[in-house]
């Protein structure tokens, strides 16, 4: 299970949310109030963690929405090949390839030995940061 369902009224800026199936996280929530008819809604604007894409969610404050699950480990980089980079997960010493990162800063760091803060969210992986540099 990679997401769970949390009320919407309940969602703060700066955490995850879920918008068109592609996880976000929170940078702008408005709540209107209830009207004559109707219940209180908010409008959750969220950019996608791996595509930077900027999504709105309209929904009732009372409704469902699905927060993705975020899974942080440690990993170590084994190879740069191109556009991914190959890792080594330093939980489990399983190996997998990430995506090149989008940040330049973050990229000039990556080298081989170098140890890593993954994300793992909803089975894709993104770096996070560089740790001990």
């Amino acid at each position: 299970m990679s997401t769970k369902p949390v009320e919407a009224g309940s969602i703060k800026t700066g955490s995850f949310v879920v918008i068109d199936g592609e996880p976000c996280k929170v940078v702008e929530i408005e709540k209107s109030k209830p009207g004559k008819h109707g219940s209180a809604k908010a409008r959750i604007v969220g950019i996608g963690i791996f595509d930077g894409v900027k999504r709105t969610l309209i929904v009732p404050t009372s409704a469902k929405v699905d927060v993705p699950l975020v899974r942080k480990f440690n990993a170590q980089v084994i190879a740069i090949l191109g556009d991914t980079v190959q890792l080594m997960s330093l939980e489990d010493y399983t190996t997998f390839e990430v995506p090149m990162p989008e940040d330049e800063d973050l990229r000039n760091r990556l080298v081989e030995g170098a140890e890593v803060e993954v994300w793992e969210i909803m089975g894709r992986y993104k770096i996070q940061r560089v740790r001990g540099q």
